[in-house]
């Protein structure tokens, strides 16, 4: 048996912790098995890290970083978590941000426009490099960025940020390209299938997101009627 592993991305403030676990409990209902990941980890060796530069703790911030030097710190936090990881031991793993966040993210801060984007580099390095197990698919939950702004206002005290934001939250024009660029990748790459979760500038009813996501799960074969 191999596990069918689907990624939840989406720029910040997009809904997706909600939908990761709406999906989780849908799937459960019918009766698969279900394990779950999250990324960063922020209590990890390497994801701790990531967390001081997300939050400057240190004076240095991840979007001063150079785009290589940044995405190995978010591929070595999830190689580290998945050393333990055995295909086949559940029916489905769902990960709340995988490789595709970190290509895209590492592709359109203030210091890489006019650069290439790394979006194929950071997919070799994590998937062929480090042999990190591939997504049968990828859903990017597209939200307005004013929209998805505001849904980051909402959240509560985070152990690796406080309150606020943290300096990828804290840009607006970071999440305004960074939704591009799912946008883009989404065209280039089979894997990955767009759900629209706003209606005018207004968030959809999570249960109404849900039903979009088995629609398309049903649609790609991952679940039947």
């Amino acid at each position: 048996m191999k596990t069918k592993i689907i990624t939840i991305e989406g720029i910040d403030g997009s809904g997706k912790t909600v939908q990761y676990n709406l999906l989780s409990e849908a799937l459960e209902k019918r009766g698969f098995s279900v394990s779950k990941r999250s990324y960063p980890v922020y209590d990890s060796y390497f994801g701790s890290q990531v967390g001081r530069f997300l939050s400057a703790a240190d004076g240095i911030r991840a979007t001063d970083v150079d785009q290589k030097s940044m995405a190995l710190w978010f591929a070595m936090d999830r190689f580290d978590d998945l050393r333990d990881y055995v295909d086949g031991e559940a029916d489905f793993m769902l990960i709340n941000r995988y490789v595709l966040s970190n290509a895209v993210y590492q592709s359109i801060r203030d210091c890489d426009i006019g650069k290439p984007d790394i979006v194929d580099w950071v997919f070799d390095l994590e998937y062929n490099k480090l042999g990190l197990p591939r997504p049968d698919l990828n859903l990017f939950f597209d939200v307005e960025t004013e929209r998805a702004g505001k849904n980051v206002d909402k959240k509560g005290f985070r152990d690796y940020i406080g309150g606020g934001r943290d300096v990828y939250e804290a840009s607006k024009s970071i999440q305004q390209r960074a939704r591009e660029k799912y946008a883009e990748v989404a065209e280039r790459y089979d894997d990955v299938e767009i759900i629209v979760c706003t209606e005018g500038g207004a968030m959809l009813p999570p249960e109404v997101i849900g039903e979009k996501v088995l629609a398309v799960l049903k649609k790609r074969g991952l679940i039947e009627d």
